[in-house]
């Protein structure tokens, strides 16, 4: 895929307020600090599309972009630690699972870990709980870069293998780097076969 235009559309606390459901919508997620903006910037080669901070929390909004007028990329607060309120941490919580059960042209759900750290209960209750509503997602392994590839090799597989503990069939995941732009034609070939099979079903529908 190539990306030829990218735009911010707008930011919500509420789904209802989120762009009309017509275009298949891709949404990113992680803990605090993963490196999220970073990977966004990277896939829509804008470096200033969404804004990177070295404070957990920036994100505190549903923030949609469209791509190429085809397709939106939301970029979603973190979960986990953040240097700021439990009410405010709870706030999000709530307006995050709202917007994954009831936006309804939500394609996918990028979880993004830290390639460097081995399993974390957040991420696998994240996990978890996408798998029970149902919810479609994959992996991006983030900031592959900042290790040897043997490490990161060895950090995604003992991942993979503490998912197959509880999960009959494992999700497909991508290995990423922001820096070295590892991941970016795996992922934008995947979201435009994604966006093939969208336009398939309404055109027929």
């Amino acid at each position: 895929m190539n990306i030829q235009s990218t735009k911010f559309l707008m930011s919500n606390s509420r789904v209802e307020g989120c762009p009309a459901p017509t275009l298949p919508e891709y949404a990113f997620i992680g803990r605090s600090n993963v490196g999220k903006s970073s990977l966004i910037n990277m896939l829509t080669n804008h470096k200033g599309l969404a804004k990177t901070s070295s404070l957990p929390g920036k994100t505190q909004l549903i923030n949609h972009f469209i791509i190429n007028d085809t397709w939106y990329l939301v970029d979603l607060p973190g979960y986990g630690y953040a240097r700021v309120s439990k009410d405010s941490r709870e706030k999000w919580g709530r307006m995050i699972n709202f917007y994954l059960r009831r936006r309804e042209n939500l394609m996918c759900v990028f979880v993004l870990i830290d390639s460097r750290h081995s399993a974390q209960a957040v991420d696998l209750e994240f996990i978890e709980q996408l798998g029970t509503e149902g919810i479609p997602f994959v992996l991006a392994f983030t900031k592959a870069d900042k290790q040897s590839g043997s490490r990161t090799h060895q950090n995604v597989t003992e991942y993979m293998q503490k998912l197959a503990e509880s999960w009959d069939e494992l999700p497909r995941h991508f290995i990423t780097s922001a820096e070295e732009k590892t991941g970016r034609e795996e992922i934008l070939k995947f979201i435009g076969e994604v966006n093939r099979q969208f336009a398939e079903t309404a055109d027929n529908a």
